[in-house]
């Protein structure tokens, strides 16, 4: 499995997660550049929440929720308030969910941070 299949499966288990716990999963991937892509766009209630998925096989290199440096935030950051413009949405949040796959399957979800 190379790595964009890995985080395709990361993503796909974050989209279950959501959903088992009441979201529904407006879309996902959704680039803006180069720098900046929206992994899950999903609604809960009447809020948009703008997902970042990092997903990792073991806790040996760190978090997965370590990943999202602050260069990563401002860049999904930049995709959020365009998303938002164009879409004329008032109420949003951004989270990170956070994937360790061994030893046992860990999902970690930090809200509007």
């Amino acid at each position: 499995m190379n790595n964009r299949e890995f985080g395709q499966k990361g993503e796909d288990m974050a989209c279950e997660y959501l959903i088992k716990n009441g979201y529904s999963i407006v879309e996902r991937n959704v680039h803006f550049s180069k720098f900046c892509e929206i992994d899950i766009i999903a609604k809960y209630k009447s809020k948009y929440v703008f997902v970042e998925v990092k997903t990792r096989k073991s806790g040996g290199f760190g978090s997965p929720l370590e990943a999202v440096t602050k260069n990563k935030y401002n860049n999904i950051k930049i995709g959020v308030l365009t998303y938002i413009q164009e879409h004329n949405i008032r109420q949003y949040q951004i989270d990170v969910i956070g994937i360790t796959l061994e030893p046992i399957l860990r999902i970690d979800h930090l809200k509007n941070i």
